[in-house]
């Protein structure tokens, strides 16, 4: 049996209800998941005291906490809401640092050209989840894939590999994605 596999069907055990089952698969999501948060904030400023280990916690707080499990079905749905939690966890902390009080009209280095996005240096992150969320009425395939390229960090055959999808299908989306949301988002 695969590693997908064996996480699937825990995720579905745990989904029923098996509290076990959740005790075996946070071992094996959390290390992943871990090294993709680290890759992703090792890539970008405006984070520098958030911890790869302290988004995780968070996110897999969250999944606990709510009704997630019975959603969840198999390991690409775990990682696409870890990608859409992990997305609003970082908005969350962009707008709390934007406010006044904590010096909001300060110029910061930009979030999105650490990640080499067609997206202005004056964007702010608020800004670029509208548009995600926007895109995702649209397209939500190509919102799929820039939640898990950008905010977890995964590679195109990664993300392939992740939404069943060919290679070249990621690249036209991502593609595809890249140049909406540079037009959505102005110069």
């Amino acid at each position: 049996m695969s590693a997908t596999d064996d996480i699937t069907q825990l995720m579905q055990r745990w989904s029923a209800g098996d509290g076990g089952a959740l005790d075996a698969l946070l071992p094996k999501v959390y290390a992943e998941l871990r090294r993709l948060a680290r890759i992703q904030l090792s890539r970008q400023q405006g984070h520098d005291t958030l911890q790869a280990t302290a988004l995780v916690n968070d996110v897999l707080l969250k999944l606990i906490d709510r009704d997630v499990p019975q959603r969840l079905q198999s390991r690409e749905h775990l990682y696409n809401t870890a990608a859409r939690m992990m997305r609003q966890l970082l908005v969350d902390r962009a707008r709390s640092a934007n406010a006044d009080k904590h010096g909001g009209g300060w110029l910061r280095d930009d979030f999105t050209r650490a990640l080499d996005l067609p997206i202005p240096e004056q964007t702010r992150l608020p800004e670029l989840d509208a548009a995600l969320t926007e895109l995702a009425v649209l397209e939500p395939r190509m919102a799929q894939v820039v939640e898990l390229r950008y905010f977890i960090g995964l590679s195109v055959a990664e993300v392939a590999a992740m939404l069943e999808l060919e290679e070249r299908t990621v690249y036209r989306d991502w593609a595809a994605a890249r140049a909406w949301l540079k037009d959505r988002l102005g110069d």
